[in-house]
């Protein structure tokens, strides 16, 4: 039941951000139902549970709600990912795990990434002061990679760290 709750709710958000406009749950519900039985009221009620979530706003029109989406899909899809990480008891054998299913040109991608991220500060005082986040990251990086790039957790020889 809850696969298939976060099925029905990736479906509906696919279709408000394919569709770039408000929507109803009348609209939703007539192009759902084109792939499968389902009733208005679960249409309703995921839309409502999209909207708590902070994934939806709404605006009543008359007597119908009209949803449009506050964030990107990749917002989204990086939720999503967060959320199940977190949802385990060994975080790090969770990532070797999904490492281990993605396709070459999905770790190529996570490569890229791990660079884009290594160039934004994690700790909230290096972001005030770029003289201070340069010499946090000094002080913890070894002497032989100070000043190799950005650090993406690779070593070059095995897996990421």
């Amino acid at each position: 039941m809850v696969r298939q709750l976060g099925e029905l709710e990736n479906a509906i958000m696919t279709r408000v951000w394919q569709w770039n406009r408000p929507v109803t749950v009348r609209e939703v519900l007539l192009d759902l139902r084109s792939e499968r039985e389902i009733a208005y009221t679960t249409v309703m009620t995921v839309l409502d549970k999209l909207h708590r979530k902070g994934w939806l706003r709404r605006e009543r029109v008359g007597r119908a709600y009209r949803y449009e989406p506050v964030s990107s899909r990749e917002a989204y899809t990086a939720a999503l990912m967060n959320d199940a990480w977190a949802t385990g008891d060994n975080p790090a054998a969770a990532l070797v795990h999904f490492f281990g299913l993605m396709s070459p040109e999905q770790r190529e991608a996570l490569r890229d990434a791990l660079r884009v991220a290594a160039l934004f500060p994690t700790d909230p005082a290096a972001a005030d002061s770029p003289e201070s986040g340069a010499e946090n990251r000094a002080e913890s990086e070894p002497e032989s990679g100070a000043g190799s790039g950005p650090d993406t957790g690779e070593t070059g020889s095995g897996p990421a760290r």
